[in-house]
């Protein structure tokens, strides 16, 4: 969706508070179940004049793939609400909506250098805060909430292993490593070569965009 709604060449912090609107607004109409508090069958429309429009075989660009990579787990939140908040936008050109953001106005304030939550704030009021889900379905292992390195040890690692390890039977590439719970050199030789297998940056390092793209 949001490789359909905003310019891949706008400034990254632009990308990203577009990206977590998008995620906000979604996840708000998912959270409260409108539509099916109305009787209908489903959670999201696919009109962008209710929530949101996914186009299937769209093209996608990697610097706003690698910005849902990062942040897909977060939204955007108000002090003392519970569900995600409803972060209407529109283009801000064919389009006018004076009290919700406006993306090409985001684009703007991002070639200013605003930081992603500034540009957020100058939509939605000085409260809002980026939150994190602590579980994302579908996703069998959660993130640590930390990067895993040479050196790192635990039953995160293990679980790290043992999938890179199966994922290694489809993409043989990827060597075979001990499933002993320790993050070694060999470990941090498999996460890279699945890091260029799957065009990301090849650290060795596991961080968020790592571990969701393996699990």
């Amino acid at each position: 969706m949001a490789s359909s709604e905003i310019y891949a060449t706008w400034p990254e912090e632009t990308i990203i508070a577009n990206v977590l609107a998008i995620q906000s607004i979604t996840l708000n109409r998912v959270f409260t179940e409108w539509y099916r508090n109305k009787g209908f069958d489903f959670t999201i429309t696919s009109s962008t004049a209710y929530d949101q429009k996914w186009i299937p075989g769209r093209n996608i660009y990697d610097s706003i793939s690698t910005a849902v990579d990062t942040i897909f787990a977060q939204y955007i939140s108000k002090p003392n609400i519970i569900q995600p908040l409803f972060t209407q936008y529109c283009d801000g050109r064919q389009v006018s909506c004076p009290n919700w953001m406006r993306q090409w106005d985001s684009k703007y304030l991002g070639d200013q250098g605003y930081p992603a939550i500034d540009i957020l704030r100058t939509f939605y009021g000085n409260s809002v805060y980026i939150n994190s889900s602590e579980e994302i379905s579908g996703v069998p292992s959660s993130w640590p909430s930390y990067d895993l390195t040479v050196g790192s040890t635990g039953s995160k690692v293990k679980q790290l292993q043992d999938q890179l390890n199966v994922i290694s039977r489809a993409y043989p590439l990827i060597p075979k490593i001990a499933s002993d719970g320790v993050y070694g050199e060999q470990t941090a030789d498999a996460v890279r070569v699945f890091q260029k297998i799957f065009k990301l940056p090849q650290t060795g390092i596991t961080d968020f965009p790592t571990w969701y793209k393996i699990s």
